[in-house]
């Protein structure tokens, strides 16, 4: 090859390569398909929708999430999320070191990019898989900030069941938002997407246990919590059973839900203590009707004209 035609060539495959990526762009589009959520005039949840094929699945933006949590994500992770572009070549190279000094795959080397990648296209996991992942990773760092990312990871991951994004898990297990969670909630939570169906707390306790004091362990060791935090996590109880759903006021929520709002929240003007006292009023007359009679009871504020239950 004649030396004056490597620039030529360099830039006709830098051609093909912007044009693969104006062709065939990340589908970062099913993050968008959240569960539509009706909130109550103070913000508490009063009915939750899950998505078309039936996940529970609400965006999650960091200003929701605790960001101690979120550090200890990276830290466990992808610990140079913050440094690389999508691939942590070191982490590349020390992960094949490591297959062929043992003839089997010790340690992975996906980043936090990488495995979003993954959560928007599954796929089995190959070589071939692997390499499209790191390909995606690319384009997906190339359009989001870290910051987006993040928020990325935490609407998609899985945590077993129909259960996607951490702020479905923190209301199933916990019961409330994950903003303000304890050393072991964060641990548990982080220890879930590595294998959903395999420590869920709820049927498999045993192993959730056992990757929870992983994780405690893991995160005493790099200096980001105490011993003796860790072991008060260890030993802290874990939740037995999946909290249900809010599913309030299901008429209104409905027809609030089917219209767009961003992201997929609605705020009404409900009031969820009086909803829920006027639903168990409804019920208890309704139980002394003829069969197939219905009722029906709405609260007003006469002030302000508000529907409050």
């Amino acid at each position: 090859m004649r030396i004056e035609k490597i620039p030529a060539i360099a830039a006709l495959l830098a051609a093909l390569l912007v044009a693969a990526d104006f062709l065939f762009p990340p589908p970062l589009g099913r993050a968008n398909e959240a569960s539509e959520l009706v909130l109550d005039r103070e913000g508490r949840w009063v009915h939750a929708f899950a998505t078309p094929e039936g996940r529970w699945r609400f965006a999650a933006k960091l200003d929701d999430v605790d960001p101690t949590f979120v550090e200890r994500v990276i830290e466990i992770e992808d610990k140079r999320f913050l440094d690389h572009r999508g691939v942590d070549i070191a982490a590349v190279a020390r992960a094949g070191w490591s297959a062929a000094s043992a003839g089997r795959i010790v340690s992975g080397a996906s980043t936090i990019t990488m495995q979003a990648a993954r959560l928007l296209e599954p796929r089995p996991r190959t070589l071939f898989s692997k390499a499209i992942e790191m390909v995606r990773a690319r384009q997906i760092e190339e359009r989001l900030s870290k910051r987006e990312i993040l928020e990325l990871y935490l609407t998609l991951a899985p945590y077993g069941g129909n259960l996607e994004g951490v702020r479905a898990a923190s209301l199933t297990y916990f019961g409330k938002e994950p903003l303000h969670l304890t050393d072991a909630e964060q641990a548990l939570l982080i220890a879930l997407p590595q294998a959903p169906e395999g420590r869920r707390p709820d049927r498999k306790p045993e192993a959730a246990r056992a990757a929870r004091a992983d994780i405690l362990n893991r995160l005493a060791a790099s200096g980001t919590l105490t011993t003796q935090l860790a072991e008060e996590g260890d030993a802290a109880p874990l939740p037995s059973a999946r909290t249900e759903m809010p599913r309030a006021a299901y008429h209104l929520a409905r027809e609030l839900a089917a219209e767009k709002h961003e992201r997929h929240i609605v705020h009404s003007t409900l009031d969820l203590t009086l909803q829920t006292t006027v639903e168990q009023l409804a019920q208890t007359y309704a139980n002394n009707l003829d069969d197939g009679a219905t009722t029906a009871l709405m609260v007003i504020d006469n002030t302000t004209r508000e529907v409050r239950a």
